[in-house]
């Protein structure tokens, strides 16, 4: 009988438990705000098609979310002048421009540092992905990797929130 107590006991524990676990899955799931980036607070090349797309949250101790992205445009003759180009365009609407995490990629803070973004060219990326510098969820490494035997002018993007 005592076992069947604490059994009944623990369970409003677990219950409430999986309570807040719903309310940080739902909150790094709503677009914008404080709980993460929207897309279209991103000033993306004109024509460019984003084909494949990941909302990661880290829920650990500096919790954030971010949406990673694989971007596509065939108009450009190759990856990294769309690359090129969206550094240009990110300058245009006031971005500053910065370092990745790792020598292919590129940076920039949206005006007012609410923003943060970094992209390389698709093969750039594959390549920080293999050496262990980056990691990508499996869903973007698996479209970039399609990108490259389309020999698809592509990009891949993490918008995240900046450190404002």
């Amino acid at each position: 009988m005592a076992r069947r107590l604490g059994v009944r006991s623990r369970a409003p524990v677990a219950l409430v438990g999986l309570v807040a676990l719903a309310a940080v899955i739902a909150g790094c799931g709503s677009g914008g705000g404080q709980h993460g980036p929207n897309l279209t607070q991103l000033p993306l090349v004109d024509g460019a098609n984003v084909v494949a797309q990941v909302r990661s949250c880290d829920r650990g101790k500096n919790a954030y979310c971010a949406i990673e992205m694989v971007v596509v445009d065939r108009r450009y003759k190759n990856s990294t002048r769309l690359v090129e180009d969206e550094h240009s365009q990110l300058r245009k609407h006031g971005w500053t421009g910065g370092q990745g995490d790792f020598s292919q990629q590129k940076a920039a803070d949206s005006p007012g540092h609410k923003l943060r973004v970094t992209y390389a060219t698709a093969a750039g990326d594959l390549r920080g992905v293999d050496l262990g510098s980056i990691q990508r969820p499996r869903e973007i490494t698996l479209a970039l990797s399609r990108t490259m035997f389309d020999q698809a002018p592509a990009m891949s993007v993490l918008l995240e929130v900046g450190a404002s």
